[in-house]
Formats: C-alpha cells, structure tokens, sequence
C-alpha cells in the first residue's frame, strides 16, 4: 500500500460553508482554574544591585592603574537598579541590618519577571 492510496487529495479538502457568515458559536463562558502557584514562591532567584556602568574603549583600560578613576554615569546618593535573573525589578538604596548589607526598595518597576 502506497502513500497515495492511504490519503487521496480531497481528504485534505474543506467545506467551503465552513467559512461562511453564519452566527458565531455559541460557546459556554468558562474560566479557567485558578493555578496554585506556591510551588514557584520557592524557586530561588539570584537578585543583583547594580550601581552604575560605564563604556570605555579596550585601549583605555589597558592604560589604566592603580589610582586611576572610572567615572560611571549615575551621580552620589542616585538609587541603585535591583535586578532579578537579569530583569529589572525597581530601584533601591544599600542599607546596613545586623552588620550586613542589605537593599531598601524604593520603587518597583515590575513583578512580571
């Protein structure tokens, strides 16, 4: 039996009525389940505080030294970006608990991570 005799040409065919202007389906309104989504509160994440950056050329760094300074592109006391697996999540201040560092959120960009 050949590929031809299992499936003719007008298997693959539709009606054409099927794209007529006849009234839209009446589907039942049904929501979907709510998800128990507890489970992925705890994955951990890695969270980043990045200060400032800034762009230089190859040559420069390589003319660099010890005392030598990088000026970044954020001013003192500017907040820091918080971010989330490489997202940005909002903007923070460093703070000291207990003899560490911590971060103080400030603003939340977004929680869509």
């Amino acid at each position: 039996m050949s590929e031809h005799d299992l499936l003719a040409d007008t298997d693959l065919l539709l009606d054409a009525d099927i794209f007529g202007d006849d009234e839209p389906l009446d589907l039942p309104n049904t929501t979907k389940p709510t998800k128990d989504m507890s489970f992925f509160q705890q994955l951990p994440v890695q969270v980043t505080l990045e200060l400032a950056s800034a762009e230089v050329s190859l040559g420069e760094l390589t003319e660099m030294g010890e005392g030598n300074v990088i000026m970044l592109d954020r001013m003192v006391g500017e907040p820091l970006d918080v971010r989330v697996n490489g997202a940005l999540l909002g903007r923070g201040e460093v703070v000291e608990v207990s003899g560490r560092y911590g971060v103080r959120l400030l603003e939340v960009e977004s929680t869509q991570l």
